[in-house]
């Protein structure tokens, strides 16, 4: 018969266990620092060398990571996907701009799908917070914050969807959507395109979410990203047009 005695679980890997769902549910993030040894037993309720244990095995598999004098961190290399070379390539040709930019709209569709219907009220909460965090910094004339705030609000709905793979993957790509958002923003103030424009949009997700209404959260966050591509490439057409207005100019100057 394929039955096993019961074994009681060690205490190290009781508190493993504990620390690997705080990582993968992404409760714990990329470079977070852990409360000191004294600290971490106390609240698991073990002994210390039971939980030098446990940080050993997490170690030696590349959760955690321990510098010296400083404690335990949850290990960086969770959080990178992209190198900030391979970042720049990205930024700097339009192929793979668009390309992002179709992604994002693609993934982040279906998370504000799955965190209207799957999200708890917290995780709505969350996200309210964040977009109300964004229209106070809206007022201010530099746009730094307000930007900021957009990647974040972005990556809330990533969390509040709930599927940990879309959540270690976006994670992963952080530098990577903040500095499309940060791209984004100032190709559209270079158009003289609002700010208001951008924080409706970002309302009428929020909105949607808070309704929890999944397939209106869904259009709502194709419309603001199909928005961005629209402008995106209305200003690579407005490059190129004054690039030929500035031959034209000095053909007729040197005539």
């Amino acid at each position: 018969m394929p039955f096993q005695k019961i074994q009681s679980e060690k205490l190290s890997q009781s508190v493993v266990r504990q620390i690997e769902l705080l990582i993968l549910r992404g409760i714990l993030r990329p470079g977070e620092r852990l409360p000191s040894e004294r600290d971490l037993a106390e609240r698991f309720g073990v002994s210390r060398p039971s939980l030098r244990e446990a940080v050993a095995d997490l170690q030696g598999r590349g959760l955690l990571a321990t510098r010296a004098g400083a404690g335990i961190y949850v290990a960086d290399v969770l959080g990178s996907a992209f190198s900030d070379s391979l970042i720049q390539l990205f930024a700097s040709h339009d192929e793979a701009v668009f390309d992002y930019i179709s992604f994002r709209r693609d993934l982040e569709g279906l998370a504000a799908e799955r965190a209207a219907r799957l999200g708890s009220d917290t995780d709505l909460q969350v996200i309210n917070t964040v977009f109300e965090k964004m229209t106070a910094a809206h007022s201010k004339r530099n746009p730094a914050d307000e930007a900021r705030l957009d990647a974040e609000f972005h990556l809330a709905i990533i969390e509040a969807s709930h599927n940990v793979i879309m959540l270690h993957m976006m994670r992963s790509m952080f530098e990577l959507l903040r500095e499309g958002v940060f791209y984004n923003r100032a190709v559209m103030f270079k158009q003289r395109i609002t700010r208001q424009v951008l924080l409706d949009q970002h309302r009428a997700i929020n909105e949607a979410l808070q309704a929890r209404d999944p397939a209106t959260a869904r259009t709502a966050v194709t419309a603001h990203l199909d928005y961005v591509q629209g402008a995106l490439s209305d200003h690579k057409k407005f490059e190129l047009n004054e690039e030929i207005a500035r031959q034209r100019m000095q053909h007729e100057s040197s005539r």
